[in-house]
């Protein structure tokens, strides 16, 4: 799980979106937002920057339907000047599926990945 977080302020896997449906799935700025309920995002850091660097699909694809597929996968930025990672999250349900990509840089010592909130664990 990205940050660095531990579980008990709210960070859960994106596995949690699995049998789940949402009424509104919405993208604020670097956040996107499940109902309210979960959030998408990365918590800034120092010496790190962490953004949404391409949405495939779309968001509506995503509301009114059950999420049937739910992952994330990692890789590293080989033109970062010190360190760099993408970090993918494929959501689905049978509507369409959607690849949201995050891009991170940093010194090599702070996260550079996106983390799912839980809103019930953490209250944010």
């Amino acid at each position: 799980m990205g940050n660095g977080l531990p579980n008990f302020i709210g960070v859960v896997n994106v596995k949690r979106l699995l049998g789940k449906t949402f009424k509104s799935v919405t993208r604020n700025g670097d956040i996107i937002s499940f109902d309210g309920e979960y959030k998408l995002l990365h918590i800034q850091d120092c010496c790190e920057d962490v953004y949404i660097s391409d949405i495939c699909g779309d968001l509506a694809d995503l509301e009114g339907a059950v999420i049937i597929e739910s992952s994330e996968e990692y890789n590293e930025d080989p033109e970062a000047e010190e360190s760099g990672t993408w970090s993918f999250y494929k959501i689905g349900t049978a509507k369409g599926f959607v690849t949201i990509r995050f891009n991170g840089s940093s010194n090599g010592y702070y996260s550079e990945e996106a983390s799912l909130i839980d809103k019930s664990d953490w209250g944010f």
